[in-house]
């Protein structure tokens, strides 16, 4: 079934997003390519609609949140020249990272999987949606190198501490680690799991068009590294 392009135009409206255009479009085109291979792949567990609603809008809900991050990250870099960047962990199917990368043109954006098929799966739909901006790497999160202005994921349930030092890792010191999560409570518990990995850290309530269950991101910056 093709995916519902007014359920999307509506959701892009209400985050004051063009509900048409290159972001509209490139949406569209992968969300239904996500929606042709995902019997395949078992890439998400979702009808169209939540495609749109629980994938697409859901990603694109901390937008504002992000770009402050990625501008703050800029600012205190002080290199007008080079692009902001941005690191998808688990991205899975490209999620958040496209539509990330689709709202964000002028940033540059890795998307890190461990899964072949998975980083297959989004090297061979990059030409159809398109984003220019995006690379895709094959790796485990542990073994990756860089720094990013801005780390992202939704795929790590819970907080672990082994894991989230080489999360911190990959950002640069002026960056933040901003983790897609459900409920306020539970974002407040996981976070004591990494207690000391983060100088700060401040959980923000999401409204995701369309969708009336609660979600939040936490924005943690990195403690200093000794």
């Amino acid at each position: 079934m093709p995916i519902d392009r007014s359920l999307l135009a509506r959701g892009l409206a209400a985050l004051d997003l063009p509900p048409d255009g290159l972001l509209f479009w490139g949406l569209c085109n992968y969300l239904d390519e996500i929606d042709r291979q995902n019997p395949a792949l078992g890439l998400v567990k979702a009808t169209t609609d939540e495609l749109v609603i629980k994938h697409a809008l859901d990603s694109l809900a901390p937008l504002p949140r992000i770009r402050i991050a990625l501008d703050a990250a800029a600012a205190a870099r002080g290199e007008p020249s080079r692009p902001p960047s941005l690191a998808d962990l688990g991205s899975g199917a490209g999620l958040p990272g496209i539509p990330l990368a689709l709202a964000l043109p002028d940033a540059s954006v890795d998307l890190i999987d461990r899964m072949t098929r998975r980083a297959r799966f989004l090297e061979d739909i990059l030409p159809l949606v398109p984003v220019p901006n995006v690379r895709v790497i094959e790796n485990q999160v542990e073994h990756t190198r860089g720094s990013y202005d801005v780390v992202v994921f939704r795929a790590f349930r819970p907080f672990e501490r082994k894991l989230f030092k080489r999360v911190f890792a990959l950002c640069d010191p002026d960056g933040a680690v901003i983790a897609y999560k459900g409920k306020v409570d539970r974002a407040r518990t996981e976070l004591a799991a990494i207690e000391g990995l983060y100088s700060s850290a401040e959980i923000e309530p999401v409204a995701v068009p369309l969708l009336a269950e609660e979600r939040c991101i936490v924005v943690m910056r990195p403690a200093p590294k000794t």
